[in-house]
């Protein structure tokens, strides 16, 4: 068996690829289909872009603690001061109550935009 091998590099087949389109689609079809090709790209790279950005929203934590906390109080506090909540004059089961209805509200926002 014969075998026949092509010792073409990339540049080469740039030129092969070209002349085919050319050749398909004649010169007068040329610029429209590459502004149409334009669009598509302009358009995949702007929805790459929105579904980033929502995965990067999706991934964001609420509760943010810097520094260690001695007691279950401290703690709990932190996160509710890093939600917005206020916790003077609660007990630990309303604060913690409160956080999880807020989280659960993060997580209801996020889901309706979509």
């Amino acid at each position: 068996m014969l075998e026949f091998s092509l010792n073409i590099g990339g540049s080469e087949w740039m030129i092969i690829i070209f002349v085919a389109v050319v050749l398909v689609l004649g010169t007068g079809k040329l610029p429209g289909a590459a502004k149409k090709m334009g669009k598509v790209v302009s358009e995949y790279n702007s929805a790459k872009n929105e579904i980033q950005q929502q995965m990067k929203e999706v991934t964001e934590e609420v509760p943010k603690i810097s520094g260690p906390v001695e007691t279950e109080r401290e703690k709990l506090e932190m996160i509710a001061k890093s939600a917005g909540i206020i916790t003077e004059g609660k007990t630990d089961d309303e604060i913690q109550k409160e956080i999880s209805t807020k989280m659960g509200q993060k997580t209801t926002e996020t889901s309706e935009k979509k």
